[in-house]
């Protein structure tokens, strides 16, 4: 009896711990402001601990044929960002909008990450190119995350609550950095409404930002402290949520972006941190705070 117990025991705990193993995180590295080859970034970026690369996709055929090998060569996985270009009239914009997303979606990437639509444009219109992203991401089943982002419908969070109240579907990328500038807060004290967008938040950009910019010069600097953690308390809530609903995947961007996004020095222009080692420390905060090894 005591050896069925025991038995009992250690398959119990290798089914939990098969659950747990399960369960993956993928990070990606962004490629903003990058001036290393191909190659060299990816080959970066897979020593650094890095699933996959997040990028703006190249338009000639020489970058995307580099772009491919390397992608190949470091088993690397591929986000792709897309965009609504707000400078043209809003017929042209919605065609260019949907044949570049076409276009992307023959990359058989991860996920597209969407700035959709602008703060200047009307309720409505902004929905058509909601619209646009959710259809093409049925059509070819590859997500569509519309980003929370400054000069796009969500530049704000009451504004995002408003679509989220009537888009029938609004997956989003959560970079509440925007917010933090927008209103000049960390927003620790709206919970609710916290708690819709996280309902809805799908992939995470990862950047610390505070009451006056989207960045932080260091995330590691013990005045940062305050914020990373509030950071830290919604992304961890997000991923618990998202490992439950996409099959034990998740999906994370690490995106501090370089100079002059990055704070730098007058007259210099010299950087005051260092992108990459701020990138692959929120990567690794995250892992420690969610207890990956």
């Amino acid at each position: 009896m005591k050896k069925i117990f025991l038995l009992l025991l250690l398959f119990l705990f290798g089914f939990i711990f098969s659950v747990v193993a399960q369960d993956r995180i993928l990070f990606f590295q962004t490629n903003w402001g990058n001036q290393l080859s191909w190659d060299a970034f990816c080959k970066k970026a897979k020593e650094s601990g890095f699933d996959g690369i997040d990028i703006w996709l190249p338009n000639d055929k020489e970058n995307q044929d580099a772009l491919k090998r390397a992608l190949t060569k470091y088993e690397l996985k591929l986000n792709l960002m897309h965009g609504t270009v707000k400078s043209l009239p809003l017929k042209e914009s919605l065609k260019q909008y949907e044949e570049r997303l076409e276009e992307l979606m023959q990359w058989k990437p991860v996920l597209v990450n969407s700035h959709t639509g602008s703060d200047f444009f009307s309720y409505e219109d902004n929905l058509k190119f909601i619209e646009i992203g959710n259809r093409l991401s049925k059509k070819y089943n590859i997500p569509v995350y519309h980003e929370t982002h400054r000069g796009r419908f969500s530049y704000s969070l009451p504004e995002t609550l408003k679509y989220l109240d009537k888009a029938k579907e609004l997956p989003l990328t959560l970079d509440m950095s925007h917010w933090m500038v927008v209103h000049e807060s960390l927003l620790k004290t709206h919970k609710e409404k916290w708690e819709t967008i996280i309902r809805n938040v799908h992939h995470i950009h990862a950047r610390v930002g505070f009451e006056q910019a989207p960045q932080v010069n260091d995330p590691q600097a013990p005045e940062w402290k305050n914020a990373l953690d509030f950071h830290l308390d919604i992304w961890e809530q997000i991923i618990r949520k998202g490992l439950r609903e996409h099959n034990g995947v998740f999906t994370v961007t690490s995106e501090f972006g370089p100079p002059t996004y990055m704070p730098t020095a007058p007259y210099t222009r010299m950087p005051l941190g260092d992108q990459w080692k701020a990138n692959v420390f929120v990567m690794n905060a995250l892992k420690k705070r969610l207890g990956i090894q």
